[in-house]
């Protein structure tokens, strides 16, 4: 029995977990923790009995502690709450579905338990990838990309030396924007942003996908997970959302890992560790796909993706500021009081004013973040 603790368990991410888990007799979940959506979270208590349930929210916690009274539940709530689900000694494997850079602490504090990480919150490796991997490597504890790009390179990988790597190359779809130039973003719409061509997500990340930014994040990521240079990774926009990514070794091949846009299988891939188990959906017929296209990103367009690449080129806390300027930058998109380019002018900005610091640590990290979301309250 595989025991599983889900940081994010209401999110798109946690919720298709919990699918898998009830597909598979051999994995259960002994914790699971949110932001404030306790009215779903009382139903995943109802429905998976877990030991432990942890709230962002004290008062919320509170509250949902008082409706799951008649179960054997604990609540606990806070920072408090989620680190101590991190660390629960009932589980195996921890799977960070939450959203930003409070994943941060709980991931940090998983690994020092000894638990493998599913890891499907960017902002922990983008912003602290030099504290996260040589925390695992000293704890022996595993980082399992549950990203679909991440999962197609880790499944790639599989029985090959890593030092035979030339190249990653990462797809993206393009989003619902491919092919447009700046003049014509310039009135979109939050509706026009949230409708992504092929994947169903939450609404940060589309709007991520949108600006290209997402894929800023996941080639940082991939820079840490797979302790590659930034030259050895190139985006390739694949439209039809069916090569999740691919991996050039030094003689030239090529292996790339494909199937239909599902999240439940890099989910699952990563609950077991690497092992594949039967998994019902739809099977890619390329018969009906006919064609795979590839095209080159329009970095001039969407500056996300190049923004994000300095950012990590520049490295020490430049990511840390290109990460929280984006969240807040989208939070105002999605409550309509800047403009969809504005994101881009917003990241620009916060990166241009910064000093760098190197090498910080989770404190400095959580500071600077602080003092983003502080400039950019005053100047936006």
């Amino acid at each position: 029995m595989i025991k599983i603790a889900i940081l994010g368990s209401t999110g798109s991410i946690g919720t298709q977990t919990l699918d898998v888990v009830e597909r598979n007799e051999d994995l259960q979940v002994v914790g699971i923790a949110a932001g404030s959506n306790i009215d779903l979270l009382e139903e995943q208590i109802r429905r998976f009995h877990p030991r432990l349930a942890a709230v962002g929210d004290e008062k919320k916690a509170a509250e949902l502690k008082t409706r799951v009274a008649d179960t054997d539940c604990r609540v606990a709530g806070g920072m408090e709450g989620l680190l101590m689900l991190a660390a629960m000694p009932e589980s195996d494997i921890l799977v960070t579905a939450i959203v930003g850079m409070i994943g941060i602490r709980p991931t940090v504090e998983g690994i020092r338990a000894g638990k493998d990480i599913a890891l499907a919150n960017k902002e922990t490796l983008v912003t602290a990838g030099h504290i996260i991997m040589p925390l695992a490597k000293e704890y022996g504890v595993r980082i399992l990309p549950v990203d679909s790009e991440h999962s197609a390179i880790f499944q790639a990988l599989c029985g090959e030396e890593p030092s035979r790597i030339h190249k990653l190359l990462i797809t993206a779809s393009g989003g619902p924007f491919r092919g447009k130039k700046r003049e014509e973003l310039t009135h979109i719409r939050v509706e026009d942003a949230l409708k992504h061509p092929n994947w169903a997500m939450g609404q940060k990340i589309t709007i991520d996908s949108a600006t290209l930014v997402n894929k800023g994040l996941e080639v940082m990521e991939a820079k840490w997970l797979f302790h590659m240079d930034l030259e050895q990774i190139q985006v390739v926009v694949q439209p039809q959302s069916v090569i999740h990514s691919m991996v050039e070794f030094v003689d030239g091949g090529i292996i790339a890992q494909l199937g239909t846009p599902d999240m439940r299988l890099p989910i699952q891939y990563a609950l077991y560790g690497g092992r594949r188990r039967f998994l019902p959906g739809e099977r890619l017929d390329f018969a009906k796909l006919g064609s795979i296209t590839f095209e080159e990103p329009d970095m001039d367009t969407f500056k996300g993706l190049p923004l994000a690449m300095e950012a990590s080129g520049r490295g020490g806390s430049m990511p840390t500021v290109f990460n929280a300027a984006n969240e807040k930058a989208v939070g105002m998109f999605l409550n309509r009081k800047i403009g969809f380019l504005d994101i881009y002018a917003i990241i620009e900005e916060a990166m241009e004013r910064h000093k760098v610091i190197e090498n910080p640590d989770v404190d400095e990290i959580t500071g600077i973040e602080q003092e983003t979301y502080r400039w950019i309250e005053g100047r936006w």
